[in-house]
């Protein structure tokens, strides 16, 4: 439903995808942009997606617009190529700013191998 929409901006998302190692990003959109599409949204438009490698780290399953801009994100190499190292949220307020942030993801502890007590 939303994926024209997001289509269309996903150049300037993926720029800010990029900026926003050095802080936060933002992007103002037109609030009838939204409500043309679908002007009876149910729960509004407002929403959050953190996205890990590709896929939703968070529950997003009420909000066709978040969903719709995660299969334009799933569908560019750049934002696929971003999202291996760095978790990136996603946030449309109810001004229609879209908020994103990148934090680094965990690393993950590899476990030392155990000791013998005879090789200790």
């Amino acid at each position: 439903m939303y994926t024209y929409l997001w289509n269309k901006y996903r150049p300037a998302i993926l720029q800010l995808m990029i900026a926003s190692a050095d802080g936060p990003q933002q992007y103002k959109f037109w609030d009838h942009e939204f409500k043309n599409v679908n002007p009876k949204e149910k729960g509004g438009y407002a929403f959050t997606l953190r996205m890990f490698q590709g896929k939703a780290i968070n529950d997003i399953k009420t909000s066709t617009v978040a969903k719709d801009l995660l299969v334009i994100l799933q569908q560019s190499k750049k934002a696929s190529e971003l999202g291996e190292d760095s978790i990136y949220e996603f946030m449309l307020d109810k001004q229609f700013m879209l908020h994103i942030k990148q934090e680094k993801a965990p690393v993950k502890q590899e476990k030392a191998p155990e000791m013998s007590p005879s090789e200790v």
